[in-house]
């Protein structure tokens, strides 16, 4: 099953039962950059959240993602 970046994110916060607004908060106390939750809301909506952001979030839920290569 392949996800985008807004569905992985989605997934991975209902597993860990947290919001977007739980992760934000936790964003910007690593970051030291303010993102309010409908910032990354709205880039998790317009595709526009980059790679290292995306690597971040899935570093504070508990998560690494391993790139694996498809057979055939």
């Amino acid at each position: 099953m392949k996800l985008n970046a807004k569905e992985l994110i989605q997934l991975l916060l209902t597993k860990e039962g947290m919001t977007q607004k739980d992760i934000a908060r936790m964003l910007t106390n690593r970051t030291g950059k303010t993102l309010a939750p409908s910032g990354l809301s709205r880039k998790l909506s317009q595709g526009t959240i980059t790679y290292n952001e995306v690597l971040m979030i899935a570093d504070i839920l508990g998560y690494d993602l391993t790139p694996i290569k498809r057979e055939g």
